[in-house]
């Protein structure tokens, strides 16, 4: 059983700085890295694959320095989120072409067998031009098993795969769990996640913004306060009216009209306010949300 693990690890390029002073740790069983796109995933899974040297600190597998330890290739699979560039191969030989660079015994043998754990086999003898996307990443995997790995990296393994791939997918990743690999998957769609793994790690900007139990971060995702903009015939009235419910978390007014509404209970809140607009006779002119996206949900985890 492997331990991947990181200290204080950073990656910059030039001024960019795409990972900043990352600490984990990743064991056996899987584990769902989450974050919004550009956060430093795929850096961190590079770094970890050993295909990176960090420009700080460290990223060791069971103790040792993944980078330029070329013995341990021998313990990893990696799906890359990158397209395959061997579109003149079929996906038989190429799942059987990283067989051979591993020196296994009997490459076509384990290439069969790979292909037949992602049910490519049927199509294996196709050139990886003709395959839809689905069908890239699913060969990608199979190149990853073919030499049984105990540890896993996938980076946005579900891009691009139709929902029975999906179902399949998310089952091979608890059998590998289950079976004691080290798995770790990075997406940014928090369904994907929440299907897949108990524990996640949370990246944004780089910066690693929390560890755990996914129930447990997925709860402070949703305690957030949502915020929204509203335009309406009397902002005052209206703010004056809103700063007295117990739903309402703060009220602002904007320099250039409207109002911001910060709001602590959004079911309370959607009830109350065409209630109090019409019992006052305000008009309700625009309700706009401005913190729907994933982003945003991120960046509150960094602040909290």
């Amino acid at each position: 059983m492997s331990v991947l693990e990181l200290t204080r690890a950073s990656r910059w390029y030039g001024n960019v700085v795409a990972v900043n002073d990352v600490s984990m740790r990743v064991g056996p069983g899987v584990t769902g890295l989450l974050g919004p796109n550009g956060a430093g995933k795929s850096t961190l899974i590079a770094m970890m694959a050993g295909f990176l040297a960090p420009s700080s600190g460290t990223v060791t597998l069971d103790g040792t320095a993944v980078w330029r330890h070329t013995d341990a290739y021998r313990l990893m699979g990696l799906v890359p989120e990158p397209e395959l560039s061997f579109g003149y191969l079929t996906g038989r030989q190429f799942v059987r072409a990283n067989a051979e660079l591993q020196k296994l015994p009997e490459p076509g043998a384990a290439a069969d067998r790979a292909l037949g754990v992602v049910e490519m086999v049927d199509t294996a003898d196709r050139r990886i031009s003709t395959y839809s996307k689905g069908m890239r990443q699913r060969v990608k995997l199979a190149s990853a098993l073919v030499h049984d790995p105990g540890v896993l990296l996938l980076d946005e393994p579900f891009n691009g795969v139709d929902p029975r791939q999906r179902l399949h997918l998310m089952d091979l990743l608890h059998r590998m769990g289950e079976e004691g690999r080290t798995v770790l998957f990075s997406s940014h769609i928090l369904e994907e996640v929440e299907q897949v793994a108990r524990h996640i790690e949370v990246v944004v900007s780089g910066r690693h913004a929390a560890s755990g139990d996914f129930g447990a971060i997925r709860r402070l995702m949703t305690d957030r306060p949502d915020r929204y903009v509203i335009a309406c015939s009397d902002e005052r009235q209206l703010a004056a009216l809103l700063i007295r419910e117990p739903s309402v978390h703060g009220v602002a007014l904007r320099p250039r009209g409207g109002l911001d509404v910060e709001v602590a209970d959004l079911g309370v809140f959607a009830h109350r306010l065409p209630h109090l607009a019409r019992d006052s006779g305000i008009r309700l002119l625009e309700v706009v949300p401005t913190d729907e996206s994933l982003e945003s949900v991120f960046s509150y985890l960094v602040q909290s």
